[in-house]
């Protein structure tokens, strides 16, 4: 009896250490994902892609569209790149995340016609996939890619699955400023995703994930990525 009850005890002890190994390293995880969005990477490249974020009502850029468009207007203007990839939203819609960048950008003074548009994506994964297949039509092979700065890691790390030579360009937004509940939850949301992206290469996310991610979107929570 004593024996089984030692077992047990030595069981519990190494799940007990497993669950504190797999803790420790999810919030080391979450530190990366908060740091290295802090730190700007541009290099010289082909392309700066504007990834794709919510668009309000009105058909404007959202609040976090809005800082990726004007940062990658800006770094277009600093001659990192002679083109420009807007990306996210439905095929072909004009309200889609990826044309209402385009008109921004080109509002701004990016000529049009070194915009493409890779639409028909609804997620991260789907961005880099569409913006790669325009980055090899073009004969590519460079990019600076721009979006949030908790969203930046996990964007370079699928982008750059792609195949594409990426450099991340954070926006402007001042992640110190971000009251810290909502910088710990999109750091771990972030750090979760990438596990994600490690166990399911497809980026298939479960039915109770898609449900989740569309309550917070609609909620408005869910800014990042």
């Amino acid at each position: 009896m004593r024996g089984l009850r030692r077992a047990i005890g030595r069981i519990l002890m190494a799940m007990l250490v497993i669950v504190g190994l797999a803790a420790a390293g999810f919030l080391l995880l979450c530190a990366m994902v908060d740091h290295y969005g802090q730190r700007e990477r541009v290099q010289p490249v082909d392309a700066i892609v504007v990834l794709g974020a919510r668009v309000l009502a009105n058909g404007e850029p959202g609040p976090d569209l809005l800082p990726r468009i004007e940062k990658a207007t800006w770094l277009y203007k600093q001659g990192y790149a002679a083109y420009m990839v807007c990306t996210g939203g439905a095929a072909g819609d004009a309200m889609s995340a990826a044309a209402i960048a385009k008109r921004a950008v080109v509002a701004r003074g990016v000529p049009a016609q070194v915009v493409a548009i890779a639409d028909g994506s609804s997620s991260t994964r789907e961005d880099a996939e569409r913006t790669a297949a325009i980055v090899r039509a073009n004969g590519w092979r460079s990019v600076v890619v721009v979006t949030h700065p908790l969203h930046l890691l996990r964007a370079t790390v699928l982008f750059r699955q792609e195949g594409i030579e990426t450099y991340p360009s954070p926006t402007s937004t001042q992640v110190q400023q971000i009251p810290w509940r909502w910088r710990m939850y999109y750091a771990a949301r972030e750090a979760a995703l990438l596990v994600f992206d490690f166990f399911s290469p497809d980026g298939r996310l479960p039915a109770w994930m898609l449900r989740v991610q569309r309550w917070l979107q609609d909620a408005g929570l869910d800014e990042v990525g």
